[in-house]
């Protein structure tokens, strides 16, 4: 029980994430919409014979109404994945995303850009310009699509549709990659070991797990994180602040991720089922880890006892046991824990909270697990058998202390 808190916080993380690095990958691929209209491109005399002839309607938007008419002569098609682009001048700057080829690099970190507007759009980070205001609220962006994009979370407009599920989204690359969750497309693979991602920024995070790269240090603790949102939600934990609040029950978390799984415990939502057992659970994460206990997969292996867990949050858990770390320290009695979950689970012991009550007799506990082990009273359920004489228990442990009185197959005179 200890364990599942925090890989269920890690979930949440990882998806904030996810939503951050995303903006960045489009943002490294396409241009945004305005910038697409002013792009520092010219097409080349001999592309056009319209536009040779008629200098005067190279205005962009006189070319659109001419490739509008009913010919199409003029619009132009990638030969790689057949997307087509009213200009050529657009083609040429989406084939660098095959080629990768990036033109325009930083002088400040070297950092290589597609496109002109984009390295302009970077510079703004070192420079600190956020020239584009939210006229709701005091935000400000560094390019005007992010600022259109953001004012959806004002409006609540979500104007991309899956045609597939209906489900909608703010962007049309938040759309694209939730696609590939239908398809099962993962086109970007680590160059290491081969396992495929969803979108790039995914890919270039995993590979910080071969590297050991963590380029996000924390400025109160020196703590290394290897994403911003990581750092940034962790930074939380040292001001306290928990931004995002509950509308039913105001309970707030540190993060948006967190108040939607946590939305879920109100209306009882858990749409990831298993094919195997027909359990269900909140989070497709979740279902994938429970996966592996059919499967008996532990694809992440300690390198100092070689002992394999199933999720990467059970291993780094199981790390502290050799490094004797426990950072989760009580406020009250100063005792530590090596989770987060066990933390709360003792904080409870000065509280006096019991949130988990028996439907039956309405006992109540301090933990899940705890009513879980108590409902088997009323059901007489006995989970865990001998394979040596069958008998059964109510509690793993019960049958770890029968199993130590078997002597050569016999069961050893004496109490359980």
């Amino acid at each position: 029980f200890a364990f599942i808190k925090e890989e269920w916080e890690e979930v949440c993380i990882g998806e904030e994430g996810e939503e951050l690095e995303l903006k960045e990958e489009t943002d490294a691929f396409m241009d945004t919409e305005d910038d697409q209209e002013n792009m520092d491109f010219k097409p080349e005399p001999s592309e056009s014979p319209v536009l040779e002839a008629n200098p005067q309607i190279r205005n962009g938007d006189i070319v659109i109404v001419q490739l509008d008419s009913p010919s199409h002569e003029s619009s132009h098609s990638c030969e790689t994945c057949g997307k087509q682009f009213i200009q050529r001048g657009h083609l040429t700057i989406h084939m660098r995303t095959h080629t990768g080829e990036r033109l325009f690099t930083c002088e400040v970190c070297e950092k290589s850009f597609i496109t002109n507007s984009n390295l302009k759009a970077h510079m703004r980070t070192h420079t600190g310009e956020k020239p584009f205001n939210c006229k709701v609220c005091p935000k400000s962006f560094l390019t005007r699509s992010e600022m259109k994009i953001h004012l959806r979370t004002h409006t609540g407009e979500k104007p991309f549709l899956c045609k597939v599920c209906e489900r909608r989204f703010t962007t049309s690359s938040a759309l694209n990659v939730h696609i590939r969750t239908h398809t099962g497309e993962r086109p970007f693979l680590c160059e290491v070991c081969q396992k495929g991602f969803l979108t790039s920024s995914e890919m270039k995070i995993h590979l910080r797990t071969h590297t050991g790269e963590r380029p996000f240090s924390c400025k109160l603790c020196e703590k290394s994180f290897t994403t911003r949102t990581v750092l940034n939600v962790h930074i939380r934990t040292h001001t306290g602040e928990r931004p995002f609040s509950c509308e039913v029950c105001s309970k707030i978390f540190t993060t948006s991720n967190a108040l939607k799984i946590h939305m879920i415990s109100h209306t009882g939502e858990r749409p990831f089922s298993c094919i195997v057992c027909g359990k269900s659970f909140i989070r497709s994460s979740h279902l994938t880890a429970h996966l592996r206990t059919h499967t008996g997969e532990k694809p992440f292996s300690c390198e100092i006892c070689e002992r394999s867990f199933t999720t990467s949050s059970h291993l780094n858990v199981h790390l502290r046991s050799h490094t004797g770390e426990k950072p989760f320290s009580c406020e009250l009695c100063q005792k530590s824990f090596l989770t987060c979950a066990e933390l709360k689970v003792h904080f409870r012991t000065h509280t006096g909270e019991k949130p988990f009550t028996c439907k039956v007799c309405e006992k109540s506990f301090t933990t899940s697990s705890c009513l879980k082990v108590h409902m088997r009273t009323h059901t007489h359920e006995k989970p865990f058998t001998c394979t040596l004489c069958e008998k059964s228990f109510s509690r793993s442990s019960s049958l770890k202390i029968h199993m130590k009185n078997h002597v050569g197959g016999e069961i050893f005179s004496g109490k359980e």
